[in-house]
């Protein structure tokens, strides 16, 4: 059948060289939080959730935290042991909405249409602590989302299935987030024998459910894709597609100290966090930190520079924060600093860019 290859304006699909290492402690804790709860409501208690894990159950929920995708591994391999409630993972795909995702996730609801949804979310799914791969294809009358395992080796067999069954469930609703209308998948395919949950899966996913087939698949109605988005907004979209391009960017070497000290920095730029603090959550002496950062030819303060700019730039374009929120958002001391960065960025005042955005706006609601 013919498929439809993903469009990878400005950025290719991402390959298992970009992916984590198991033990990375470089993504903010927001689905581990959200399976701890889940948990805890059917009666998995938070510390045996969390067992064996980096965070504690107070941490879990600290958004400057940092987790590894082996903590959440674990975690879902320690429901499986304590014998969750089979509705856990259900749940957590149910509550994961796009808004627990940050800039990917506000860009994913402004997507101009479906098409670019799909397209989008395949593109930047580094973005999203990524569990198992994203991707997607046209085939015949059907949209459809294919979910390959990542980290089957390092897991068991139920608690593959676990996250499996959380990803359909996830999808699901994030095409519901999307598109505004209870739209249910045609049919889930699971690349996995039935672990005793067919029906219980068909009933949450609104749609027949096949085990032992060749792959993880979600299928959609091709015509989902020529919908509009409730949310649709082309320049925002942009805008936010601008900063998760420069997120994934810094981002994808996982391993590089620079992609290190970004994430730390662009979750918490409003606490301005020294140099020093930096090296002591990296375990490294100040030094240390200042030696590495000069072989690979950056500063700590250009990092920092970069990160304010980053946010500060979107803050202007997309909201209407006042300069004295924004200036406090990203850590700048006062708003004259922040006035005073901006025209060294780009050579214009806060108004100036305003102005511009709100021009782009009416422009784009015109056509």
């Amino acid at each position: 059948m013919a498929q439809e290859a993903t469009r990878t304006v400005g950025l290719r699909p991402y390959r298992a060289a970009d992916l984590p290492l198991l033990h990375q402690r470089i993504f903010a804790p927001y689905k581990l939080a959200i399976l701890v709860d889940a948990a805890a409501e059917r009666g998995v208690a938070p510390d045996t959730v969390l067992a064996g894990g980096t965070l504690s159950s107070e941490r879990v929920h600290d958004p400057h935290a940092l987790t590894s995708v082996n903590d959440y591994l674990a975690a879902c391999e320690n429901i499986v042991a304590a014998g969750g409630d089979p509705q856990i993972p259900l749940d957590v795909g149910s509550r994961l909405h796009l808004s627990a995702y940050g800039m990917y996730g506000y860009a994913l609801m402004c997507s101009p249409t479906m098409r670019d949804f799909f397209d989008f979310a395949v593109r930047y799914h580094l973005l999203a602590t990524p569990m198992l791969r994203l991707e997607w294809r046209r085939e015949g009358d059907l949209a459809v989302w294919r979910f390959p395992e990542i980290y089957s080796d390092a897991m068991s067999f139920p608690a593959r299935a676990f996250l499996v069954r959380q990803q359909m469930m996830m999808t699901a609703t994030h095409v519901r987030d999307v598109s505004g209308a209870d739209i249910a998948p045609i049919r889930a395919l699971f690349g996995l024998p039935d672990t005793g949950h067919a029906i219980l899966d068909g009933r949450r996913l609104g749609c027949a459910c096949l085990f032992d087939q060749p792959a993880h698949e979600l299928h959609y109605p091709r015509s989902i894709l020529d919908l509009a988005p409730q949310f649709a907004n082309r320049l925002t979209h942009t805008w936010l597609e601008e900063t998760c391009t420069e997120l994934i960017g810094r981002t994808k070497a996982k391993s590089s100290l620079i992609g290190e000290i970004y994430q730390r920095l662009m979750r918490a730029p409003h606490r301005a966090p020294s140099m020093q603090s930096i090296a002591r959550e990296l375990g490294v002496t100040e030094r240390t930190l200042r030696r590495r950062l000069t072989e690979e030819g950056i500063r700590f303060a250009e990092i920092a520079d970069d990160v304010r700019q980053q946010l500060s730039l979107r803050y202007l374009q997309t909201t209407r924060m006042t300069a004295d929120d924004i200036a406090a958002k990203v850590g700048f001391t006062d708003t004259a600093n922040l006035r005073r960065a901006v025209k060294r960025w780009t050579g214009r005042t806060l108004g100036q860019i305003r102005d511009a955005a709100a021009k782009g706006a009416q422009s784009d609601t015109a056509r």
